[in-house]
């Protein structure tokens, strides 16, 4: 069987300005990075056309280390939408190189079902998170310089903004600056997070344009003075040269499918941290230039989609026409309890049990008042007797599901299943509901969505949380969406709590500000912002020859 890379090396990839010219792109509006990857101007967005034309949301049930196949999915989908003649392009994050050298490897697709140049998107790529990484360490430089010089008064214990790099890197989550004397600053404890997380990577996803981007960098909460007034970015004057860094990056990246397909690529912040989406930007340039356009949200149902749906088509205006949620047999029998290293094995008690977690997720995409569509990823192990009870339990609830064999077949294994969810987004005519008025009370915000979506019995605060709340109402900014980070192995904050939990209660520890993103991060439970390798991390697979080939990214 052969691995992806070799997939991807043998395909037949065309010129960029060839899949530009398929959307109508002029190739001398095209900023070529190379023969393969292009970004496009942000002219080419009508936002009439956003309005006319049908986005399609793909989420999952819970994250399982058995894997799901959501990335494949949402590729293999718009590859089988163009095959059945819908104008489809997919629209998907940006890899970040910790996972690609830690755990997880690349995020590109897999089998037939991937966006290419595969080890450009999973490498450096046009530079996005560089320039990312730029501009967040360069607000952490001038905020330790006005610490330094005494510009503004600010009381660098009140500082939280710390610095961020794309890698996996443990040894840096703790850390103090400032030694070496008087010329070196003043010494602090701060640390790093990895790029992904940066409230920088939540706002380049968000912004609408240019200007908004420079404002909500200016909107950046830094900390407080000596005498408690409030520190934002703008105060520093940083805004400017920040958005000045970023004035490439804002702009999405264009490549392909292995079926030469058009694929917008850009952003990439985690789900568990921030909102866990492809930029506004991004979707909105697909849904400009195609009739269908196919997009992810990261983690499960709960995590990216929610806020997806509470955070950035609340932003922006964007409403998707469906869901299509990811399931496979191995992942349910995983949630019913099966051993990791058995789920490929026939197991119905297994399934059976495990299949409470996809119903859940089903119920949080009615909650949205959205028509859904299930995908059951196929895997060669899988038996006749599993797909039927997952298309039986899916169906009782008036959800067609659709077996699809992207990985094997690619578009041609996703026709059944575009064919179903074309009809889904034709057909259909709700209108999604968010989940809560952003104008509610932050502790009322947060128990509906743990409550509805999570389905918790109650909610518990730390005394730091108690007093986050207070601070951010004192700021006037507790009309902003929350963004609660929780682990994605679990719809509880507790990732031993797989399948269906009922009746936990959610610790909140602390919330966080993100002002120039737009939303109030809520922490439970144990997030890493800055991951840290495996004992025999991807990096160690991975090499380059004499000519230059990479082997070993998968």
């Amino acid at each position: 069987m052969k691995s992806d890379i070799q997939i991807a090396n043998e395909a037949k990839i065309q010129p960029i300005t060839d899949i530009g010219s398929k959307l109508g792109i002029d190739s001398k509006d095209l900023e070529l990075y190379g023969n393969y990857k292009a970004k496009v101007p942000l002219n080419y967005i009508d936002p009439e056309k956003v309005k006319k034309n049908n986005l399609i949301l793909v989420s999952a049930i819970s994250p399982t280390p058995a894997g799901e196949g959501k990335t494949t999915i949402s590729i293999g989908l718009s590859q089988g939408l163009n095959h059945i003649g819908a104008d489809s392009s997919v629209v998907l994050r940006e890899p970040s190189l910790g996972p690609v050298f830690g755990i997880k490897g690349g995020a590109t697709g897999g089998g037939m079902s991937q966006v290419l140049p595969m080890e450009d998107i999973n490498l450096h790529f046009t530079g996005d998170f560089a320039a990312i990484e730029k501009a967040h360490n360069l607000l952490a430089a001038m905020i330790d310089n006005a610490v330094q010089h005494r510009t503004l008064n600010i009381d660098p214990r009140t500082v939280l903004w710390k610095r961020v790099m794309d890698m996996n890197d443990r040894s840096l989550r703790n850390s103090i600056v400032g030694l070496g004397g008087r010329t070196s600053g003043f010494p602090r404890e701060t640390g790093f997070d990895i790029t992904a997380a940066s409230e920088i990577m939540a706002i380049l996803c968000l912004a609408e344009d240019f200007k908004d981007l420079k404002e909500r960098i200016g909107n950046i909460f830094i900390g407080y003075t000596f005498d408690k007034k409030p520190v934002y970015a703008r105060d520093l004057k940083a805004h400017g040269a920040m958005a000045a860094l970023l004035r490439d990056a804002i702009k999405p990246n264009l490549v392909q499918t292995l079926e030469n397909t058009p694929a917008f690529i850009h952003g990439g912040p985690f789900a568990n941290i921030a909102q866990g989406t492809n930029s506004v930007i991004a979707t909105k340039m697909g849904m400009s230039l195609s009739d269908y356009v196919v997009t992810e949200a990261g983690f499960g149902f709960d995590l990216g989609a929610e806020k997806f749906f509470d955070i950035k088509c609340q932003s922006s205006g964007l409403s998707p026409k469906a869901v299509v949620l990811v399931a496979t047999a191995r992942a349910l029998k995983y949630h019913g309890g099966a051993d990791l290293d058995k789920v490929n094995e026939p197991n119905m008690e297994a399934l059976k049990a495990g299949i409470s977690n996809l119903e859940k997720h089903l119920e949080n995409i009615q909650a949205f008042n959205v028509c859904a569509v299930v995908a059951i990823n196929k895997f060669a192990t899988d038996t006749d007797e599993e797909l039927e009870y997952i298309k039986k339990r899916t169906e009782d609830r008036g959800i067609k599901a659709v077996v699809a064999d992207v990985w094997g077949q690619g578009g041609k294994g996703a026709e059944d299943l575009a064919t179903e969810v074309k009809t889904v987004v034709d057909q259909c005519e709700n209108k999604f509901k968010p989940m809560y008025d952003w104008e509610w009370d932050i502790p009322k915000k947060i128990e509906t969505v743990a409550k509805n979506i999570y389905g918790a019995a109650a909610i518990d605060y730390t005394s730091r949380a108690k007093a986050d709340l207070k601070k951010i109402k004192e700021l006037g900014l507790d009309n902003l969406p929350v963004c609660i980070a929780k682990t994605q192995k679990s719809l509880s904050d507790n990732p031993k709590l797989i399948g269906r939990p009922k009746d936990f209660v959610v610790t909140v520890r602390e919330i966080e500000l993100s002002s120039g993103a737009g939303f109030v991060v809520p922490i439970t439970g144990k997030i890493m912002r800055m991951p840290g390798l495996p004992k025999a991390p991807s990096a160690e697979k991975i090499d380059v020859d004499d000519d230059g080939n990479i082997s070993g990214l998968f």
